[in-house]
């Protein structure tokens, strides 16, 4: 609309709402016009569009139906509440109409109220905690009252710990892969090898160890011949890897000081876990072995090893008798190792069957087996070093 238009009369005829250029007269098929549009007082300064009446909000009732307003870059549209004027909806092509592209756009989404942005959450520690506690304590306190009262009650202590890590042990191998490993001749066997190195020594932990693997060999001949093989390399593992490493507790009983040298490697390899899981939980970020363990972490490692080796010069100086707090750190350095060791090698036999847990015995730990694994491979390491540092005794 040029210029010359604003504050003109309306031409006679005109399409209501749109004058047509004065040189060509009225615009083909305009509406007759109107009284409103007749009066050459009339103050409209620019021609509006047709707009539907609406009833009046308690406001300015031209603005309610849609008065004019300049339009142009220094007085543009309003982009939100009504309809742009000139909008081509209404069927006028007018200059003052905005494009939709200029229509300011919120650069940053809107919040879904249906799907809520989640919650920060808080590291955890994979176990009910409570449960973990109280059951270890619980254990503790039975394996405390055995050792220091009667030596015979912790020896049935650790044999029906190896019963019950064996009874584990082959359910989950015969469930996930299986393997029918003979429970009857491993149970008899493994509580039978404690029982010979804590009376016979190494040599009788030996002998029941040999005979209990030809017992798996046979037992499992009264089946048919069809995974023979497999199932007797899996009873044969099975009677090293609970029963015979759980005898070298046994022979730290021997000993004279033997409940306080028990104590000891019970108390390092708990210490050690607790390094462990302590510093990793909290500082751990580089993966130890990720395809093993995803949880475990190198910050972890140096956690168990310097808990470790603190209380292993501590027990060693204090504890244990003619030990000096130097072979203290050098066991506790190993203890540190072989319980990390020991209990990748379990979770290594659980990734291979698919399982999380060995049991649900302990309520916050597991089974049986998820506590000994890192007893077990530590238990003939600290036996060793006992030995070599302070004698057999």
């Amino acid at each position: 609309m040029n210029d010359s238009s604003w504050g003109s009369p309306p031409h006679a005829g005109s399409r209501a709402g749109y004058w047509g250029p004065a040189d060509q007269g009225p615009v083909q098929g305009a509406a007759p016009a109107g009284p409103a549009y007749d009066a050459p007082e009339a103050q409209q300064t620019r021609p509006m569009p047709i707009v539907p009446d609406v009833p009046a909000h308690g406001g300015n009732q031209d603005d309610d139906r849609g008065a004019a307003r300049p339009g142009g870059p220094l007085f543009p549209d309003p982009p939100y509440g009504n309809q742009p004027y000139g909008d081509a909806s209404h069927g006028h092509d007018t200059p003052s109409a905005q494009p939709h592209a200029a229509v300011p756009q919120n650069p940053e989404p809107m919040p879904d109220a249906s799907h809520p942005a989640p919650a920060p959450q808080k590291k955890s520690a994979g176990r009910d905690l409570g449960a973990a506690i109280g059951v270890g304590v619980g254990l503790g306190a039975v394996i405390i009252a055995s050792l220091f009262v009667v030596k015979a009650v912790f020896i049935g202590v650790i044999a029906v710990a190896v019963v019950v890590g064996l009874w584990e042990l082959t359910s989950r191998l015969q469930e996930r892969k299986g393997i029918k490993a003979p429970l009857v001749p491993l149970a008899v066997g493994g509580a039978a090898m404690v029982v010979a190195g804590y009376v016979r020594g190494p040599e009788g932990a030996w002998v029941a160890m040999a005979l209990t693997a030809l017992a798996v060999l046979v037992w499992r001949m009264t089946e048919p011949p069809e995974g023979y093989l497999k199932d007797v390399t899996a009873g044969v593992f099975a009677a090293f890897y609970v029963p015979f490493l759980a005898t070298f507790v046994a022979l730290m009983l021997t000993a004279d000081d033997g409940a306080f040298r028990v104590m000891t490697f019970l108390v390092l390899t708990v210490v050690s876990d607790t390094g462990a899981y302590a510093v990793g939980w909290r500082f751990g970020r580089t993966k130890l072995a990720p395809r093993i363990s995803p949880g475990k972490t190198r910050e972890g490692l140096l956690g168990a090893v310097s808990f470790a080796m603190v209380a292993g010069a501590l027990l060693m100086q204090f504890v244990i008798d003619d030990g000096t707090w130097w072979q203290g750190l050098l066991l506790g350095l190993a203890v540190a190792a072989s319980a990390t060791l020991g209990d990748l090698g379990e979770s290594m036999i659980k990734r291979d069957l698919g399982i999380k847990d060995m049991g649900t015995l302990l309520p916050g730990h597991g089974g049986i087996m998820d506590r000994l694994d890192s007893l077990l491979p530590t238990a003939p390491v600290v036996w060793l070093l006992l030995v070599l540092f302070v004698g057999s005794g």
